[in-house]
């Protein structure tokens, strides 16, 4: 985390990416940087970057930490999808049931879906 913030590298890039096409777009005028803040800030939120994420994560308490796939609120559709084959009918409806009830990533869920009619 190297900037005063707080934040990740990728997540200042991200960050700067938006606050430069809100410019170029003319959206929220004036206000770029407070809404790519919040933007940036709601998706450490949703995938657990913040301080209170870490904090819950150090004591156990984390959301995911008792599911079949390790750090799975980090990983995107696709490193969750490659190693759904390696998982138990149960543990993919557990997936499935976590990602409804969290995320809800709709594609994810539908792939979920499809491995427990198989």
């Amino acid at each position: 985390m190297s900037n005063d913030r707080g934040w990740s590298d990728k997540r200042e890039r991200e960050y700067e990416n938006l606050v430069d096409r809100f410019e170029e777009e003319g959206r929220y005028e004036g206000r770029e940087e407070e809404v790519a803040a919040r933007i940036v800030n709601k998706q450490r939120a949703e995938y657990g970057e913040t301080q209170a994420a870490e904090e819950e994560d150090k004591e156990g308490r984390s959301p995911d930490r008792n599911l079949p796939i390790e750090d799975y609120d980090q990983l995107t559709v696709n490193e969750v999808t490659s190693q759904i084959d390696d998982l138990s009918p149960k543990e993919v409806r557990k997936l499935k049931k976590y990602e409804e009830e969290h995320k809800d990533r709709s594609t994810l869920v539908d792939r979920l879906d499809r491995e427990t009619e198989q």
